[in-house]
């Protein structure tokens, strides 16, 4: 199936869709529409009704995944390979899936899909190549995220996708770690706290913004002190730099991720200011960057490794055709205290 024929079949109705309207399991639903067995009579009743209902055309790749199997699971991560290759949030979730995969005698594809051109990851994905995918890195105008859950390939989130469709993913409680974060600085006595947030079109961004600006207002706090980055040590120096020039009276600031973070400290630190008596800095993620910084990095701890074995074993388990609750798991953010905050 080419990317223009997943573009074309947007308006058509989905199997969750099946599902909602049979009131039945997605697992359940894929079940009947693929000739599966283990299905009582009321359901398969139900859904093929709801099929009729909606006019339901059964998509080929998801038949044929139903029929052959590859053995293979795509990793997708749309980001560059520069990024891919040095920040360890990607290592850590190579890592944990590829091991999942392993205990399910399956093997990991991984595929660099950039932005701007997914059309090659599109035909590669959506023609029977792999029996479904994990996603990573995911940014709102992503075509492929769509394009993937609209087709029927079995596929799973690590982190919550903008405009898709879907409830098929496992990330960490965003709004609320970065809310904790930006607390913690409050009640340590400072008064006026940046923030270095993430892309304005990821979820991690937007979420861990919106988590410090709601502990800023409930302060009574100006949230004005806001520079965007993009995760990469780079991109906290230079958005740290722009931050002190138009702030210079920050005393702590919240990064949204450890490898920015990195980079904030050393431009504070570039500038003859000490962390944290001058500046505090707190970062997001606690997946080994924190601990090599100087000083050692406050952050809100998420567990990486737990996301990505949940997110394979809800992979796994979809193509089992196992019922896998279609609801999202989200993991508990906590703070992990170290001497910059």
């Amino acid at each position: 199936m080419s990317t223009q024929g997943a573009v074309a079949r947007r308006g058509a109705p989905t199997i969750r869709q099946v599902a909602a309207a049979a009131g039945v399991s997605r697992a359940t639903a894929s079940r009947v529409i693929n000739g599966g067995h283990l299905v009582s009579p009321t359901a398969r009743a139900a859904v093929e009704a709801a099929i009729a209902e909606l006019g339901f055309v059964p998509n080929p790749i998801a038949r044929s995944l139903a029929t052959r199997r590859t053995g293979s699971v795509a990793l997708v991560v749309p980001e560059p390979n520069s990024r891919l290759l040095t920040d360890p949030f990607f290592s850590g979730i190579i890592n944990g899936l590829s091991l999942v995969l392993e205990e399910a005698d399956l093997q990991m594809v991984l595929l660099i899909a950039r932005q701007g051109a997914t059309d090659r990851a599109a035909r590669y994905l959506l023609q029977g190549h792999v029996d479904g995918a994990v996603v990573a890195s995911h940014h709102r105008d992503d075509a492929l995220n769509r394009e993937l859950v609209e087709s029927g390939l079995p596929c799973v989130f690590i982190g919550r996708p903008l405009n898709v469709p879907t409830t098929s993913y496992v990330g960490v409680q965003d709004v609320e770690g970065s809310r904790m974060a930006t607390q913690h600085l409050v009640r340590a006595g400072h008064r006026r706290i940046g923030t270095v947030a993430g892309p304005a079109d990821m979820t991690a961004g937007v979420d861990r913004l919106e988590g410090w600006r709601s502990a800023m207002a409930d302060a009574g706090l100006a949230d004005d002190a806001v520079e965007l980055g993009d995760f990469t040590f780079l991109g906290g120096s230079l958005a740290m730099e722009r931050l002190l020039d138009a702030h210079p009276d920050v005393d702590a600031v919240f990064v949204a991720s450890d490898l920015m973070a990195s980079g904030a400290i050393a431009e504070i630190t570039r500038r003859g200011l000490r962390v944290p008596d001058d500046v505090a800095v707190f970062g997001f993620d606690d997946i080994g960057v924190a601990e090599t910084t100087t000083p050692p990095l406050s952050t809100v701890a998420q567990p990486l490794g737990e996301m990505v074995a949940r997110a394979g074993r809800m992979l796994v388990g979809m193509l089992a055709g196992d019922d896998v609750p279609e609801e999202p798991v989200l993991y508990e953010a906590r703070l992990s205290l170290r001497q910059s905050a």
